[in-house]
């Protein structure tokens, strides 16, 4: 009996692992695969309602209207638009292969001009750009053979002056259309590095897909025919110096003539044909228009709401719960959709709510709560270490201090901590590293007990165009969060005001310099640096001087205004999920709470919310932190991220008061610092 009572808990324990061999980072990419398959599909379909269009206003004739819709009819019905709309397909396909290739949603700021020259010469960029070439220049000529006459074909037959025989000429007018479809291409390219067109953000108002989609569409072809009215004028001053040279080449190539009895285009008379122009800005608004909505529709479908189980009723289905997904460090598109549902559900769902504020049975833990409290708080306090550190870069113009004495006293104030009554808060808190920039503002490494912060002036510290000075400016960040206890770290809640130099801080503080007789000095000989390394060194400070005082250089080395200040909130949507969630699960719990678990966390909620408003107050007072982004006429890039900073401190203190109007004078009674209380009091009276 004994051997068949291990041979059955052996099965059982076995039991998820042959029924479930897929992990929950194998599962979960398969939501955001099939969402952008259903885009390409609805590109799909839209593509001969598009393509209609297109040859309605193609053939348009004013005078001879019932010619003109013959002529479209039968057109529609011929083979060579059937073939012209599989070509199609095969480009949707391939743009929407690329959307789910280079989508993101945290985008890569660049820090200077240069850094922006850099991503746009990458090999990688430049394979994207030239397969957008490739595919500008085959819906060019899908355009070409669909409008006909002298713009179907690249070789005509003309007649040569001289000998009077006939001979296969180069058609310019095809050759112009395709060389504006490449022109067009790598235009989008372009526009998608320096628009960020591959951002995707997810809409503060959910809307259902249908009308978000009607709501964007206007939007959509006024962009489509803005740009590719900007396209034409651009490609055709392009034509005009340089079309001579593709022109020639390719004749030559294709042993193809140049018929001298037309006028060539790359001249201004040639330019000058209202047909060209007109037939030319209409294909290139149908290629962007078939670009554009299938970008539309990817992001239309990816941010879409995702509704996550609060708590899974089965072992096998607990990877798939909200908690679990809250925790997913490799899948940063569905942290995303799982705080976004966490918003949604703390603000709209009483039975979910209630799911959160559950006790588990057996046991009476609140592991829901707990789980999703503790990444809120990571997040949030993650963010307030990375203001922090920039703060610290900046007062010390650009020198970052030692962080030894902070870092002990973080441990000694996180060690005195008020111990909370649940096991899962009592741990150290775990810095949530996958929302950082991609590439971008911050690179930590998770395991062990400092993780590297990387000064946010540079989008990428491993990239070939950072300077050395920004590779200088790493710090050393503790893991023991000051967001978690009731006494917070000195570091961040009594910073004194910070100067400019070691030596006037040290006068400032009252506390006397550092004796240079306690630090021992290295032997003389190891001091003295050799003849080489100070010749190179002198050189290298005279190139130095001398590029510092030519203008190109300094044009695309300085550094952009609000580019650091944007970079540093560039993932901010998430805390402001996390903030939205945190804050309405904390207001519904006076009154849904019946097992009082939110009780035990409050200190330290309240405690993460005020030191984050103090460390974004302090960014705000910085140069260029607070200044409005330009805004752009018509664009498909999307540009919300350069108002996150300011929708992070908008939902921060709609957070506060939040809990603020909900508690009330409660609040006294809830053990927390007196600067925190001070803090709060003035939310009370409403006079933050």
């Amino acid at each position: 009996m004994r051997w068949i009572h291990q041979r059955i808990t052996m099965s059982h324990r076995q039991r998820p692992t042959l029924h479930h061999p897929q992990s929950q980072s194998e599962l979960q990419p398969w939501v955001v695969i099939w969402r952008a398959v259903a885009s390409i599909a609805w590109s799909v379909l839209l593509l001969p309602v598009t393509a209609a269009v297109f040859v309605l206003l193609s053939r348009f004739s004013l005078f001879h209207p019932i010619q003109w819709i013959s002529d479209c009819t039968s057109l529609l019905a011929a083979s060579s638009t059937v073939f012209s709309l599989v070509v199609l397909c095969g480009v949707v396909l391939i743009t929407g292969f690329f959307n789910l290739e280079f989508y993101t949603l945290v985008p890569a700021i660049p820090c200077s001009r240069m850094a922006l020259l850099g991503t746009v010469l990458h090999p990688r960029q430049c394979v994207h750009s030239l397969v957008y070439c490739t595919m500008g220049m085959l819906v060019m000529w899908c355009a070409s053979v669909t409008i006909g006459g002298r713009y179907s074909t690249l070789g005509t037959p003309c007649r040569q002056s001289e000998s009077g025989e006939v001979v296969t000429c180069l058609n310019e007018y095809h050759l112009f259309i395709l060389l504006a479809g490449a022109f067009m291409g790598y235009s989008h390219s372009f526009l998608g590095v320096v628009q960020n067109m591959y951002y995707v953000s997810f809409q503060p108002i959910q809307q259902y897909k249908y009308p978000r989609f009607k709501g964007c569409l206007p939007m959509v072809v006024k962009c489509s025919v803005i740009q590719a009215l900007y396209s034409a004028r651009n490609f055709a001053a392009f034509y005009f110096f340089f079309g001579y040279a593709p022109k020639t080449w390719i004749s030559s190539t294709l042993n193809l003539q140049i018929d001298s009895s037309i006028q060539p285009l790359d001249s201004l008379t040639g330019l000058l044909d209202f047909s060209l122009l007109y037939h030319l800005s209409i294909s290139g608004t149908f290629l962007y228009l078939t670009w554009y909505l299938t970008v539309l529709l990817f992001r239309i479908c990816v941010t879409e709401a995702y509704s996550f189980p609060v708590q899974s009723t089965f072992t096998e289905d607990a990877e798939q719960s909200l908690p679990k997904v809250l925790a997913e460090k490799n899948t940063l598109v569905m942290k995303f959709l799982a705080l976004q549902d966490l918003a949604l559900l703390s603000h709209h769902s009483l039975s979910r709510r209630l799911e959160v504020f559950s006790l588990s049975q057996p046991g009476g833990h609140a592991h829901n709560w707990n789980a999703i409290s503790r990444e809120c708080l990571s997040l949030l306090s993650e963010l307030t270490q990375r203001l922090v550190a920039h703060q610290d870069a900046v007062a010390s113009n650009g020198r970052v201090k030692s962080q030894s004495a902070s870092s002990d006293t973080r441990s000694a104030s996180s060690s005195s901590s008020v111990v909370s009554g649940t096991e899962d808060i009592a741990e150290t808190p775990r810095l949530s590293v996958p929302l950082r920039t991609p590439g971008s503002v911050f690179k930590s490494s998770v395991g062990g007990a400092n993780n590297a912060l990387t000064a946010p002036f540079t989008p990428d510290v491993n990239s070939p165009f950072s300077s050395p000075a920004i590779r200088r400016l790493v710090g050393q960040q503790d893991r023991q969060s000051p967001c978690f206890g009731t006494e917070q770290s000195p570091h961040i809640m009594r910073r004194g005001p910070k100067l400019w130099s070691a030596s006037t801080e040290s006068q400032s503080s009252g506390s006397p310099p550092a004796s240079p007789a306690t630090v021992p000095s290295p032997p003389a000989a190891s001091q003295k640096p050799s003849f080489l390394a100070q010749w190179l060194q002198n050189r290298r400070e005279q190139v130095k001087s001398f590029l510092a005082k030519r203008v190109l250089i300094m044009y695309l080395f300085n550094k952009l205004p609000e580019a650091s200040s944007q970079a540093l909130f560039a993932d901010s949507q998430a805390h402001i999920w996390a903030l939205q969630g945190l804050s309405h699960l904390v207001a519904a719990s006076f009154s849904e709470d019946q097992f009082g678990v939110v009780q035990t966390t409050l200190p330290n909620v309240l405690s993460c919310l005020v030191v984050l408003l103090e460390a974004v107050d302090r960014h705000f007072k910085l140069p260029h932190a607070s200044s409005k982004p330009v805004r752009t006429i018509c664009s498909m890039g999307d540009s919300t991220y350069k108002t996150l900073r300011f929708a992070l401190r908008a939902a921060l203190k709609t957070a506060i008061y939040k809990i603020t109007t909900t508690f009330g004078e409660h609040l006294n009674a809830v053990n927390i610092s007196t600067e925190h209380r001070k803090r709060l009091q003035q939310f009370l009276e409403f006079k933050d």
